[in-house]
């Protein structure tokens, strides 16, 4: 014991003081956090991520005679790679797990991912992450083969066996399970449930969980349920060869579990716990995969997302204030299980060889980097009402007092004999007529009386919620009825106001000066004048001038002189005063315009798009469309189709004719250059 304590010291001198704590505090933090859901004014206590180092056996043929291995395990959490800076010195790493070539899948699954599934049951989120190199057997961890079943087929046995234990009869809780799988393919959310739904959003609801809606969720409960949606699914993500991997994974794989608990007794909690199993992409050397084309491509897509999620990992360490998950599909995928509320286990796979040398150490370094990421699990806990049955009202129920001593017939007003006061058996008997419940949403009345019904059962002291004394109702209800006479009285006055004010106003004005006597005499004489406008002098063309000159019998007329009265305000006259005034109004002769809107028809269907920003009005981006549209529907048949094309009103078009056809009548260009 005593040797122990002191290798035990010796071990803490070699860390830093921060770590330390950060370790206790982490490890403590994962003991705490299955006792109770954590308070409103505590943050949630803080679970480290684990991290599991597999090295998988050399690959037969795959060696060369020479090759010999690089990485050489220590014990069951460290181990050493050579340094390729001094041939003679190692570097070492330590690990929460490490499994060496004879692991079988199930001391893997047994040692790090069983652990956290408990979790679940808890309402709390779980992740596990298979990260490393191309060819590294990433998928063989997570899936497996028939003979040697996966992480992922093994957690969901034991998943389902857990809820089915936890959902028997008499238990507390009632549990359902829903899977939902999907890939990241060159930074696009798919759906390997449904493959025609296309590329899917990733949203984070108010409070702050990460959901992808229109993800499809497939109810199961058992594992042939499972493997009847898996199965197809698994077929479905993409993969491809290369020199390296004949079925190397071209996309990020994800599978989401979701384990719903609702309680059967009151206060009626619910629990949502995640479980994401999550088999990456490897990071690919295109040098020696040999990628061209688009496997080039997707190899770019899954370095930038990896290389991304490096930046979150570091981020974190470093408490930066802005983590970019937002960078990547992948990292905003992650966003729970890295720096978030989940239970987070990372499998780092590694290969022996040598010549994947470069590859090892750069997995084992962010390795090394994501065991110091710190997360803050807390359980995903809500209170529900529990459903009840719909209540259905009598008509006698659903009408006011009023309307139901109307609805009476007239041999029971002659009786006149009051209702026995018999005891009240329901939960509508007992609900407060202080608003009608005719008026009501239906909606509303149903959870208002099952609301009345769960306070009845629980048996609340003192007076229930929806129900008063019987003298103080019936004061209350003879109040409000008082409050709606004076309203419709009220009413009625308004609108005889109404009508009285309306009745004087068509009177003749001579009775409304005998009807006021007091009213006000007019001011003294003064004329409003108002100002005339200048005359604008309007600049011909040379071309039209000329054209008037040699046919001087030609009737082309632009401006034309017109006379216009105006009217002369005056406080004391009777009737306004008018005066003649010139102006001048734009008329253009209905054969110069024909003749223009021809040219421009013409301009539309055979000009260039730099013929056509000659007209006014036409832009570079306008005569593009034009062309555009031009080259897809055929030629315009008339002018009018140019509304088509960019929008343009009948108002809009009648001032773009003008504005064109002086040019075009005096001669400018008006067709293909």
């Amino acid at each position: 014991m005593e040797r122990r304590a002191q290798g035990r010291r010796r071990m803490d001198a070699g860390v830093p003081a921060r770590r330390r704590r950060e370790m206790a505090a982490a490890t403590s933090g994962a003991g705490r956090c299955r006792l109770s859901k954590v308070g409103a004014g505590r943050r949630p206590p803080p679970a480290r991520v684990r991290v599991a180092v597999r090295l998988r056996p050399f690959v037969d043929g795959a060696a060369g005679e020479n090759d010999t291995p690089c990485v050489r395990g220590l014990d069951s959490c460290s181990l050493e790679i050579a340094n390729w800076r001094n041939h003679q010195e190692t570097l070492k790493y330590q690990f929460d797990a490490f499994y060496g070539e004879r692991s079988s899948q199930q001391d893997i699954y047994a040692g790090s991912v069983q652990p956290i599934l408990r979790h679940l049951l808890e309402g709390q989120n779980a992740s596990v992450l298979a990260y490393g190199p191309t060819g590294a057997g990433k998928t063989h961890t997570m899936l497996g083969s028939p003979e040697q079943p996966g992480v992922i087929p093994r957690a969901l046995m034991d998943l389902l066996q857990l809820t089915r234990e936890e959902s028997a009869e008499g238990r507390p809780w009632a549990l359902s399970v829903t899977m939902s799988y999907l890939e990241i393919y060159q930074e696009k959310v798919l759906d390997l449930l449904e493959p025609s739904s296309g590329d899917l959003v990733i949203r984070e609801d108010c409070r702050g969980n990460i959901l992808i809606p229109g993800l499809t969720q497939k109810p199961i409960t058992s594992f042939a349920d499972f493997e009847r949606h898996f199965l197809p699914a698994s077929r479905n993500r993409t993969v491809g060869a290369t020199r390296l991997n004949q079925r190397s994974s071209r996309s990020h794989a994800v599978l989401l579990v979701k384990v719903d608990q609702r309680e059967r007794l009151a206060p009626f909690r619910q629990r949502e716990g995640k479980l994401y199993l999550i088999d990456l992409a490897g990071s690919e050397d295109n040098r020696r995969t040999g990628n061209k084309g688009l496997r080039l491509k997707e190899s770019g897509a899954i370095n930038t997302s990896l290389f991304v999620l490096g930046k979150v990992v570091d981020a974190l360490n470093q408490g930066l204030p802005r983590v970019p998950y937002r960078d990547s599909k992948l990292t905003r995928l992650l966003q729970d299980s890295l720096g978030g509320s989940a239970h987070s286990i990372l499998i780092a796979n590694i290969a022996p060889e040598r010549r994947f040398y470069l590859d090892t150490v750069s997995a084992l370094n962010f390795a090394a980097r994501s065991k110091e990421v710190i997360n803050r699990p807390f359980t995903n806990e809500s209170l529900q009402l529990h459903v009840l049955a719909p209540i259905k009202l009598s008509k006698k129920e659903l009408l006011g007092p009023s309307e139901a001593k109307r609805a009476r017939g007239p041999e029971e007003e002659e009786t006149g004999s009051p209702e026995p006061p018999a005891a009240p058996s329901s939960a509508s008997q007992k609900l407060s007529p202080l608003q009608k419940l005719n008026s009501m949403d239906p909606a509303m009345v149903e959870r208002l009386l099952s609301l009345d019904r769960l306070l009845g059962s629980q048996g609340s002291q003192g007076t229930p919620l929806l129900s008063t004394p019987r003298r103080e109702r019936m004061v209350l209800m003879k109040t409000v009825e008082a409050k709606d006479l004076e309203i419709e009285r009220l009413k009625m006055k308004q609108k005889e106001l109404e009508a009285k004010v309306l009745a004087q106003e068509a009177a003749d004005p001579k009775e409304k000066e005998n009807y006021s006597p007091t009213m006000l005499r007019p001011l003294a004489r003064r004329t409003v004048t108002v100002a005339k406008p200048l005359k604008k002098a309007v600049v011909m063309p040379l071309q039209l001038i000329q054209e008037q000159a040699a046919y001087p019998n030609a009737e082309i007329h632009i401006l034309k002189k017109k006379g216009r009265k105006r009217k002369l305000e005056s406080l004391d006259a009777s009737e306004p005063e008018e005066k003649g005034e010139d102006c001048w109004e734009l008329q253009i002769s209905p054969e110069l315009l024909a003749h223009g809107r021809q040219k421009i028809l013409d301009l539309l269907n055979e000009g260039s798009a730099r013929d056509l920003r000659s007209l006014q009005r036409i832009g570079q981006k306008k005569a593009q469309l034009i062309v555009g549209w031009r080259e897809l529907h055929g030629p315009f048949s008339q002018v009018e189709d140019l509304e088509r094309v960019e929008g343009i009103s009948g108002k809009q078009m009648e001032s773009f004719l003008k504005a064109n056809i002086l040019g075009l009548a005096a001669g400018q260009r008006c067709g293909p250059s």
